[in-house]
């Protein structure tokens, strides 16, 4: 098992790719935490997986709230003694507005589960794997969609942020053999479409010109399957990488 007594956290658990990497990292031997809102749907992840051969315990929570964040690293420490990979897999998109059309609370809404999240969730992990003296790996999802500019200006904006705090990371610990990487999806069957909520049409047109090289739609498999690799030991030198699972759509 490629993940066996590794201790592990994941955001956006309940749905999704953070779902399917719960599902495919305690079948690989991991000990879990999974975090998401809906507590209802944690309970019922962790009883379908009360038999894999790892283990999983729910943490429910916003991860939009730095308190969470801590606390998640914290619980998975009381419950496995030690943390080895935080995967922030959670966020949420806009209203696909440019700049122009952009809206406050939506630069609120994603900068705070999008960037402050993952950024309090890193600061507690790199600080634990400090303690530990053992290195550790963090995850983030990335967009490629994002580098396409095929979303709004806010999401867009957020997934850069994202991507330069996640190489900073790489570059600052690498020496403490702490890695920060990145998994840049492509367009993926998840519910975070339902996050855009009533779409500014005023910029769809254009989006729809960043999408026109698209060559389909991946499945929460794909991103598992990518975030699995580079939390096993098999990515030992891998830090710092932007990962793209998007069928080629960086290519275009």
């Amino acid at each position: 098992m490629r993940l066996e007594n590794k201790s592990v956290v994941i955001t956006g658990a309940s749905s999704g790719a953070g779902k399917c990497m719960v599902e495919l990292f305690v079948k690989e031997g991991a000990s879990v935490v999974a975090v998401a809102r809906r507590e209802e749907r944690l309970k019922a992840l962790a009883e379908d997986l009360k038999s894999a051969p790892g283990r999983i315990e729910i943490f429910a929570g916003d991860v939009s709230k730095k308190e969470v964040n801590e606390q998640m690293i914290d619980f998975a420490v009381e419950k496995f003694g030690k943390l080895d990979v935080l995967v922030n897999n959670a966020g949420i998109m806009d209203n696909m507005a440019a700049v122009g059309d952009a809206l406050d609370e939506k630069f609120d809404q994603l900068m705070a589960v999008n960037v402050y999240g993952p950024m309090c969730a890193m600061r507690k992990a790199v600080n634990v794997f400090l303690a530990q003296g053992n290195g550790g790996c963090i995850i983030n999802m990335g967009s490629e969609g994002a580098r396409k500019n095929s979303a709004g200006a806010v999401y867009c904006a957020s997934k850069a942020a994202l991507e330069a705090l996640s190489k900073n990371t790489a570059f600052m610990y690498a020496d403490k053999g702490i890695r920060t990487n990145v998994v840049a999806i492509g367009a993926l069957a998840t519910e975070i479409s339902a996050s855009i909520g009533q779409p500014s049409m005023n910029c769809i047109h254009r989006i729809k010109v960043a999408q026109a090289a698209m060559p389909g739609i991946g499945q929460p498999i794909d991103a598992a399957c990518a975030a699995l690799y580079l939390a096993s030991d098999e990515a030992k030198f891998l830090n710092g990488v932007y990962l793209t699972v998007d069928g080629g759509w960086s290519a275009s």
